[in-house]
Formats: C-alpha cells, sequence, structure tokens
C-alpha cells in the first residue's frame, strides 16, 4: 500500500495528459456528504476515502493522479511516498513522487482521504436544494462528466482509464444513497453498492436525498426500473410517463444492438439543479426535472417529445458511449453523434404515430448548419493534442459534435448499421475505440452484405469527419453540370483551417424529376462533373430528396423557378420535408450571396397555402433573422404586415380545426403548428388572436387555481399576455413562476416573462439572475438569453453581461453549456460598427481571464457580427421594396 503524509515541492514539466505507466484497475471510495452547513465555516463539505488498485506497465516513481480542490488528511502511519503538490491548476493533478520505482507488472493501492466542498456549483460532488412542504430540503449529488470526477476523490480522470469503482455511502437516517450499482447492504448511516462494470470516471453518480420512486421490473432479464424524483412530484404522477416509457426504448435498444442490457437495474431522477439536460451516468441518468417528468394536466406535447428523446438519447448511451467509450474529447461526436441518431429511433418506437425520424431535419440538420457554415466551425474530428484543457474539452460538445454526422447515418443505416452495431460493440465491450474503429467495422458489414459503395468507408466517411463545414451542391439543370463547393455564410471570411482534402467530399444524391419517381444514389466525388441525366428541359429537377445528405442544394435561376411555381399550383406534390429545404436553402443561399434575397422571400408566398409543421418552421426560423437585423428599422412593420398577411388562414385554419379552440389537433406536428398559428397571428397583429389569449390569460388571473389555458398553448398564451400586459400581469406571472409545482410549468413561464415590453420589468427580471434564490443558477444564462431574444430587451442584456461578466464568469461555472449560448443569445441582434466595436472592446477587456467553454462562441459572435453588417448594408432596401411590393397599397 502506497500511503503518505509529508509534503514538500518540486519541479514536475507541465504536461496534460496522463502518462500511461499506470493504469486503474478499481476504486474503493466511501464518501460522507454532510447535508447542514459546518458551524465555523458556513461551509457545506463531503469526507471521503479512497483505495485506488493499480496496475505499473513501465517503470516510475512519479504519481501523476488528477485532483481539484481537494484537502488532503495528513497520515501519521509509514509511508514510503512523499506528496509533493496538487499541481498546476491548469493540469488539475496530484503528485506524488516515490522513494524508489515501481515494478512493471505489479499492482499498488494508493490510499487517501480527503476533505471537499459540497458547494453548489453543479460540478463534481455538489449541493442541490428545493423546498418541500415549507422546509428547505438539501439533495448531495454528482456531475463528473467530462472532467469533474477529479472534484470528488483523486483518479486517473480520462476516458481510456477505465476501472471498476466500489461504492459506500455515508448519510443521515430517512435519506437514501444512489449509485450506479445496485444497493447491496444497508446498516444504520452507510449504504454500500454492488461494483460497477468496468467504466470511465465520468461516469460515475453518488446521490444523498430524501427522494422517493416508482418502480417496474422489465424484460427477460428483469431489469428494475425506477423513477426518482421529490416526493410530491412522484406523489403527482409525474414520473409515469418516463416510466411507462423507459421499458419500450431499453427493449428497443437491446433488440436493436443484439446485446442485453449489461446492468441489473436503471435508474433515472430529476433533480431540481442540474445545468446539462440530462446525463448518462452508466445505471443511473441524472435530468433535469423539466426533462423527465410529464405532468398530463400541465405539461405540453413538447414536453413530452422532450422526455421520450431524451431518455431514449440517455439510455442510447448505456452501450454507445458506456460500454464502448471513445478513446478521448477529440472525438465526442463517436458518443454523442450516434446516441443522438439512435435517439430518435428509440423514441420511434415508443411512440410510432409522432413519425420522429422526420423531425431530424429541423431539429439536428438545420440547427448545425447554422454554425457549421462559419469559418470558425471544425471538424468533428480534432488532433488528440489540440484538445487537452477542461475549457477545450468542455468546448467540443456543440451542436457538431451532436447532429453533424446524423446525415451520414441516416445514408448508411439502410445500408449497414444494424450489422455494424452488434460487432463493434461486441468488439470492443468495456473498452475503448477511435473512429477509424467504427469504419473498418462498418467495412465489414458492406463486404458481408455484397454493398456497392464508390469508396471505402474510411475514405467516406473521412471527407465529413476530417473537414469542417459542408458542400453547396449546384445544379444547373440547362446544362447538366453539377459541382460542389465549400458553403460559407459570409463568403469573403477567411476559411484558417486547413483541409486533408481541399474541401471537397464525396456526396450522395438523391435526386428526382417532375413527374418521375425518385432515382438511384448518384455520387459527386469531383469539384465539377457532367450529370446529362439532370438536364430537366421543361420539367423541374429536386436533389436532396428528403434531406438524406449533409448538403445544401442551389439550382439555376429557371429551376428554382420552376420549383416555386410547383409550390403555388400544388405544393403537396413536393415531399414535405423538402419543402422545408428549399425554403432553409434558399435563405442561407441568399445570405451568402449565392440566389438573390428576393428568391428567398419568395419561397416563403405560398405559405397562405400551407398548413403543414416543418415548412412553417422552417420559414419562421429563418425570418427570425430578418426580425433580428430589421425590427429595429422601418423594415419592421411592412415585414409584420406581411407574415400578418400569411399567418390569418394558418390561424383560421385551426381555429376551424380545433372547433374554435375547443379541441387539440389529433396530429403531433399539427399541434406544433396550431403553437405557431398563435404565435404568429398574436405577435404581428392579429386583433382575435390577441382578444383570445388576453381572454384566456384573465381568466386564469380572475381564478388562479383554475387555469384552463391548454398546455400545448401556454408558452404562446403566456408570452403574448406579457408582451400585451402590464406591471400586474407581470407580477401575477411571477408569482405563478415561484409556487410552480411542476418544472415544465416554471420552465414556460420563465421564458414568458422575458416577453414584456417594459423596460423596467426586463431590468429587474435580469437582476434576479444573480440570486439564486430567485433564479437557478442553471437558469440564470436562459433568462438573459430569453430577454435579448425581445427586440425591447436586447440593448438591457448586453449592458448586463458587459457589467456583470466577472461574477458571472465566476459564479455560473465557466465550463457550463449554457454559457456559450449566452454570448450567441445577446450578441445576435448585432448588426453595426458600433455593435462591432462594442463586443471588440468586451473581447479585449477580458481576453486575460480567457472564456472558458466560450471561447468559441465569442469567436463566432465576431464573426457573426461582421456578416450581418454587409448583410444588412446590402439587402435592407431591397427588402423594404419587395415586402412594399408584395403588400397591397
Amino acid at each position: 500500500m502506497i500511503s503518505f503524509s509529508s509534503m514538500t515541492f518540486l519541479f514536475i514539466p507541465l504536461r496534460f495528459r496522463l502518462p500511461t505507466d499506470l493504469v486503474p484497475d478499481c476504486y474503493n471510495i466511501t464518501l460522507w456528504p454532510r447535508l447542514s452547513p459546518e458551524p465555523s465555516s458556513g461551509l457545506y463539505i463531503f469526507t471521503g476515502q479512497s483505495t485506488l488498485i493499480f496496475k505499473c506497465v513501465r517503470e516510475t516513481d512519479l504519481i501523476l493522479i488528477h485532483s481539484n480542490k481537494l484537502k488532503y488528511t495528513k497520515l501519521n502511519n509509514t509511508h514510503i511516498a512523499r506528496l509533493i503538490a496538487s499541481g498546476n491548476s491548469e493540469t488539475q493533478y496530484l503528485v506524488i513522487q516515490l522513494n524508489s520505482k515501481l515494478t512493471q507488472g505489479q499492482k499498488y493501492e494508493l490510499y487517501t482521504e480527503f476533505t471537499g466542498e459540497l458547494a453548489d456549483d453543479l460540478a463534481g460532488f455538489y449541493r442541490s436544494e428545493y423546498e418541500e412542504d415549507g422546509v428547505r430540503r438539501i439533495v448531495a449529488t454528482s456531475q463528473m462528466h467530462p472532467t469533474h470526477a477529479r472534484k470528488t476523490f483523486p483518479c486517473f480522470d480520462e476516458p481510456a482509464m477505465k476501472a471498476v469503482f466500489d461504492i459506500t455511502l455515508i448519510h443521515p437516517p430517512g435519506t437514501v444513497a444512489l449509485s450506479n450499482g445496485m444497493e447491496k447492504g444497508q446498516c444504520c448511516m452507510y449504504t454500500r453498492f454492488e461494483p460497477t462494470k468496468k467504466m470511465s470516471t465520468y461516469l460515475l453518480a453518488i446521490i444523498v436525498s430524501e427522494y422517493s420512486n416508482i418502480s417496474a421490473t422489465q424484460g427477460d432479464t428483469l431489469v428494475t426500473i425506477r423513477i426518482w424524483a421529490r416526493r410530491t412530484a412522484i406523489d403527482q404522477g409525474q414520473g409515469n410517463y418516463a416510466l411507462n416509457v423507459t421499458g419500450p426504448v431499453l427493449d428497443f435498444f437491446q433488440m436493436y444492438y443484439n446485446i442485453s442490457y449489461p446492468l441489473s437495474k436503471s435508474d433515472q431522477i430529476a433533480l431540481p439543479d442540474f445545468f446539462f439536460g440530462a446525463m448518462e451516468n452508466w445505471g443511473l441518468v441524472t435530468y433535469r426535472e423539466t426533462n423527465l417528468l410529464y405532468d398530463p394536466m400541465t405539461s405540453s406535447n413538447r414536453n413530452k417529445e422532450t422526455t421520450a428523446t431524451i431518455i431514449a438519447h440517455e439510455l442510447a448511451h448505456m452501450w454507445f458511449g458506456n460500454l464502448v467509450t471513445l478513446r478521448w474529447w477529440n472525438e465526442v461526436w463517436l458518443n454523442e453523434g450516434f446516441a443522438s441518431y439512435v435517439s430518435y429511433l428509440g423514441a420511434d418506437h415508443a411512440e410510432p404515430s409522432w413519425n420522429m425520424k422526420d423531425l431530424i431535419v429541423l431539429d439536428d440538420i438545420h440547427r448545425v448548419f447554422a454554425v457549421d457554415a462559419l469559418a470558425s466551425s471544425h471538424p468533428l474530428s480534432s488532433k488528440e493534442d489540440s484538445i487537452i484543457l477542461p475549457d477545450q474539452i468542455t468546448e467540443q460538445f456543440d451542436a457538431i459534435s451532436y447532429s453533424k454526422n446524423l446525415s451520414q447515418l441516416t445514408l448508411l443505416k439502410c445500408i449497414m448499421f444494424f450489422f455494424c452495431f452488434q460487432s463493434y460493440l461486441n468488439h470492443f465491450a468495456y473498452n475503448n475505440t477511435v473512429g477509424n474503429d467504427l469504419w473498418h467495422h462498418l467495412q465489414m458489414a458492406v463486404k458481408a452484405n455484397n454493398v456497392s459503395l464508390p469508396r471505402s468507408v474510411c475514405e467516406i466517411m473521412n471527407h465529413w469527419v476530417l473537414q469542417m463545414g459542408f458542400p453547396v451542391v449546384t445544379v444547373n439543370t440547362a446544362t447538366g453540370k453539377v459541382s460542389q463547393k465549400h458553403f460559407l455564410l459570409d463568403p469573403e471570411s477567411e476559411v484558417a483551417v486547413e483541409s486533408p482534402y481541399n474541401y471537397k467530399w464525396v456526396i450522395p444524391v438523391r435526386w428526382r424529376k417532375s413527374g418521375e419517381v425518385q432515382r438511384d444514389i448518384w455520387w459527386l466525388m469531383e469539384k465539377e462533373v457532367i450529370n446529362l441525366e439532370m438536364k430537366s428541359g421543361d420539367l423541374w429537377v429536386l436533389a436532396n430528396i428528403n434531406v438524406t445528405g449533409y448538403y445544401r442544394v442551389n439550382y439555376d435561376l429557371g429551376n428554382w423557378d420552376s420549383l416555386l411555381a410547383q409550390l403555388h399550383s400544388g405544393h403537396q406534390v413536393i415531399p414535405v420535408i423538402n419543402r422545408a429545404q428549399l425554403v432553409d436553402d434558399a435563405f442561407n443561399l441568399a445570405r451568402a450571396q449565392l440566389v438573390p434575397t428576393t428568391l428567398a422571400l419568395r419561397t416563403t408566398s405560398y405559405l397562405s397555402a400551407e398548413t403543414e409543421y416543418m415548412p412553417w418552421q422552417s420559414a419562421l426560423d429563418n425570418l427570425n433573422y430578418y426580425y433580428l437585423m430589421l425590427d429595429c428599422t422601418e423594415v419592421y412593420q411592412p415585414m409584420q404586415d406581411y407574415i400578418k398577411k400569411l399567418v390569418t388562414p394558418l390561424f383560421l385554419h385551426f381555429k376551424s380545426m380545433t372547433s374554435n379552440w375547443t379541441n387539440v389537433p389529433y396530429g403531433h406536428t399539427d399541434q406544433y403548428n396550431q403553437v405557431n398559428a398563435i404565435r404568429m397571428a398574436c405577435s404581428t397583429g392579429v386583433t382575435e388572436c390577441q382578444n383570445l389569449t388576453n381572454t384566456w390569460f384573465e381568466q386564469w388571473m380572475d381564478s388562479p387555481q383554475r387555469n384552463l389555458i391548454h398546455p400545448n398553448l401556454r408558452s404562446a398564451v403566456y408570452c403574448s399576455a406579457m408582451a400585451a400586459g402590464d406591471k400586474a400581469e407581470w407580477d401575477f406571472g411571477w408569482e405563478q413562476f415561484k409556487n410552480a409545482a411542476v418544472a415544465s410549468e416554471a420552465s414556460k413561464l420563465m421564458s414568458a416573462l422575458a416577453c414584456t415590453t417594459k423596460t423596467q420589468l426586463l431590468e429587474r427580471y435580469l437582476s434576479y439572475t444573480l440570486n439564486s434564490t430567485l433564479i437557478r443558477k442553471q437558469d440564470a444564462t436562459s433568462v438573459i438569453t430569453a430577454v435579448a431574444s425581445n427586440r425591447v430587451g436586447q440593448t438591457l442584456a448586453w449592458d448586463f453581461v458587459r457589467k456583470e461578466w466577472e461574477y458571472m464568469f465566476t459564479q455560473y461555472g465557466v465550463g457550463s453549456f449554457s454559457f456559450a449560448s449566452m454570448i450567441s443569445g445577446v450578441t445576435a441582434r448585432f448588426s453595426t460598427l458600433d455593435d462591432l466595436q462594442q463586443l471588440e472592446q468586451f473581447v479585449e477587456e477580458h481576453k486575460a481571464a480567457g472564456f472558458g467553454s466560450a471561447t468559441l462562441a465569442v469567436k463566432q459572435a465576431l464573426e457573426k457580427t461582421k456578416a450581418n453588417i454587409k448583410w444588412l448594408e446590402r439587402n435592407k432596401n431591397e427588402v423594404l421594396d419587395w415586402f412594399n411590393t408584395v403588400l397591397p397599397n
């Protein structure tokens, strides 16, 4: 056994990756969180003991092990090691110099005793608080991902350093302790758990709470499924939907992967304070309350979909990410991209009437297009040595890592995925992989199934994984010329990232002509080729059918005119996904100066006859950019009048469909589009809509205990009423927010409070984000972003962020996902030289401290602001003239 008691200092060369001299075998850890503050310091703390068994694979007299913000207890027994220092703050090492070298092949034990703060920083082992029955209650919970296990106990905190964890928790009577393994014994205040499977440190979870649960057993292996939450939430049935969905999703993945769920239980728990949406801890998945709990009386169908898809995403990780894990954080997509893809399959199995797979285009492809079209984007895979610091690791968890490779997976799924996943997961079970390992197993499946591909799987996929961005495919239907080039939202931006393929892709093109069935896949592998079959004559050509490829499509103006004519004469002829695609492509091609801005606007004129959700949502997403750029100019009112003209028929359509708003549309996406109809009709000044929402809200104010507004419509109604109302409406909304018993209802109210047009109320709301008793830390950046999205609140939010940046940067946690989204949100309207100057000054003032996980977001904000300035100069007058032309005098 190795223990230590003395402390000296020794120079250790700065290094950011652990040496491979030592390999962990298992950790035996006992933790004791104190659920009340220490009388002397007023701090909440935890104490711990850890015995790490590791193997020496190469002789060394130095132990480097991760440790962050832990204080170690001096031991009096004989020791053969010296604790040198806690290491550089960037590397977060505990450094132990040994008196002699460890022997290769020998196993050793490292014993430590330590104390840490059970802070409310939402990282490592931390404290969450809530009130129930008038009593403030404490939850000791954890978030180890990606680099916070080291804040809980000393460990080899890298994903490839897998080990078994034997956990014991000490906790007060009346509380329940949870970890990854099933409880195997409880005595007095001690709960021991079954040893985990061999896994990475970031997957460990430890929780002590006063929660209750509901449970069921599933499948032939009788896996225990438990949903944990606040007692009142469980008593009110808010965990029932999650319990009902989990079993079918687990069964689906066991069938899909052809590998049994490897654990004896599947716990899922809803936490009051949690920075991320959810975390796939193996056997104990943690969620924000809004993402796990569902109340049919107050939660919307959007909330229900969120619960189903996030559960499916996290359970997909039980195999893809937990059983088989990425080797290093430079390939986050290897965990997240595949989990995102199969989560749609799992949710589609649980709720087949929703057609979830169709929503991939709106929810993922269009989302990632927006950031991957910037010169400041990044490839899916980076070099290992370029991602080494905790902040750099956190930055990898963005839209590109989660969403970019969904299109490639959609292409490959029918060819080989079913066979590949089984082979890949079985071969690498309880180990780590790199991207090429997956391509190798895909290639094996291709060969075994006699699938014809133009090049090897590795060569095809590396064009998409090792290059940032994506192509625009241009089809000239007059000549048959088809070309590709790197699509950049700002064509004048400079691309500093070199491409190993000179920004050329191997592109699968699914296409058809009008009146014809879909053609076989045609592969575009050069920058420019001639395909005479694409000469259309009098017919139109439509490429990227159902958006199964990750690229945009442009056409000659003649073909664009033919497609727009088809939308007006009979839009149903074009598949609904492609109607959404035509709108999205046209608007983004216009921003890139590849087609006229008026052509993009023309794609919306048919919408007065459209009732489907996807084309409408695509149009509204793109028109939102016009609002951001133009809602403080003379273009705003003509734009409002035009959209009012488009949306009024949709509003009346849903009024008729629902028998004057008394029924709920049957279709899942019809329910979504009903919300769009009300939201846009009210915001553009349709009097009937405004009277309707104001009446509903007034009725609720008159009878606060009886809210008759349908849950699907509440977000839109609340926001409309706040925008039309004054202090009385806002104060009522705030009281309802504070007293909301269901997290999803609180979330709707929290967003709606930012819709007020009263400056004083918005300033008050922003100030609340500095007080975690009013707005939880996990929600603070969301509130700031919501205020910034209000045309009245944008300047207020930006001024607030500049004034309070130092405080927020310290208190919110520089590793949070939401920090980057806040920077993007408060700068989204920036479109003047003054805006750019303020942003550059802000960057200059804070560059010494850095921006943590928001570093890339700051860089992108600068790039977007410069592009916005140029867009406004080029397009404002043209857009104004177009709106004035199409509107009646």
